[in-house]
C-alpha cells in the first residue's frame, strides 16, 4: 500500500469521525472539509481539497459528501487520483425526476431548517440518523459519539450552508463514465440517509468498480462495522 491515502469526511462532521481508522491506517492523511473541524471557510470546495492533495497520485476515501467530492476530484484532477473508495455516497443526493435513489425532501428540509434556526439539536439528530439500521446498543452509540465527534470545533454556519448547497445542486450522474480509476463502493443496506440503491447505481455506472454492502448497517459502516470495513479497505488498497 505505497500510494498515499486521504480520508474525506461528510457534511456536519470532521476528520475526527475516522477515529476507528487511525490505528489501521496510521500514515494516512485525514482532511477537514471547509468550515468543518476548525478549518476556515472556502468558496470553492473541490479546488480547496485538490490544493491539499500531494503531487503523487493518491487513493481517496470519501464518505457521503466527502464521496461526492472524491468523485469530482477523480473527474477534474485525474492525475491526482489513483483510486477512490466511496462510502455511503451518491452521484445525486436529492430525489428528482428520473432519479429515484435520492434522499427524501423531508430529510433535506429538516437539515436546512435546523441550520436556519441554528439548532444544536439538528446535528445530534443527524448523527443519530447515521446509525438507523445498525444493531448497536445505546452504550455502543454513546461511545462512538464520544470518540467520533469533535465537540471543540463544531462546523461553522457558512460551512454547513455551503455543504448543504453542494448536496442540493450536485448531480454527477452523467459524469460517472468519466471515472476510470479503480473504485470500491461501500454502502450499508439499511442506510437511512442515502439509499443503498444509490450505491448500487454508482457501482453499475463506473467501468472499474467493486461493490460491497454491509447488512444490518446504516450510514457509517466505518464506525459501526469498523473491523470488517478496515480489513476490506486495506485488502483493496493493496491491490491498487
Amino acid at each position: 500500500m505505497s500510494l498515499p491515502l486521504l480520508f474525506l469526511h461528510g457534511w456536519g462532521q470532521s476528520r475526527q469521525v475516522w477515529e476507528k481508522q487511525r490505528a489501521a491506517f496510521p500514515d494516512a492523511t485525514y482532511l477537514n472539509l471547509p468550515g468543518h473541524g476548525g478549518e476556515e471557510d472556502a468558496s470553492a470546495w473541490v479546488e480547496s481539497m485538490a490544493a491539499q492533495l500531494p503531487d503523487t497520485p493518491s487513493i481517496i476515501i470519501g464518505w457521503s459528501l466527502g464521496g461526492i467530492i472524491a468523485m469530482q476530484l477523480a473527474v477534474e484532477y485525474p492525475e491526482k487520483v489513483a483510486a477512490a473508495a466511496l462510502v455511503s455516497t451518491t452521484p445525486s443526493f436529492c430525489s428528482k425526476q428520473g432519479w429515484g435513489h435520492g434522499s427524501s425532501d423531508e430529510l433535506f428540509q429538516a437539515f436546512r431548517s435546523g441550520i436556519e434556526t441554528n439548532s444544536a439539536k439538528t446535528m445530534s439528530r443527524f448523527f443519530a440518523l447515521m446509525f438507523q439500521g445498525d444493531q448497536i446498543s445505546r452504550q455502543q452509540f454513546n461511545e462512538i459519539a464520544r470518540i467520533a465527534v469533535d465537540r471543540d470545533n463544531p462546523p461553522s454556519e457558512e460551512g454547513l450552508k455551503q455543504g448543504l448547497e453542494m448536496l442540493e445542486k450536485c448531480d454527477l450522474r452523467h459524469q460517472l463514465n468519466q471515472i476510470i480509476q479503480p473504485v470500491l463502493v461501500m454502502h450499508g443496506e439499511q442506510d437511512g440517509v442515502i439509499p443503498v440503491s444509490a450505491g448500487r447505481h454508482l457501482a453499475e455506472s463506473m467501468v472499474n468498480s467493486t461493490l460491497l454492502s454491509f447488512d444490518n448497517c446504516g450510514h457509517a459502516p466505518f464506525l459501526s462495522h469498523s473491523e470488517i470495513f478496515n480489513k476490506t479497505l486495506e485488502a483493496w488498497c493493496h491491490k491498487i
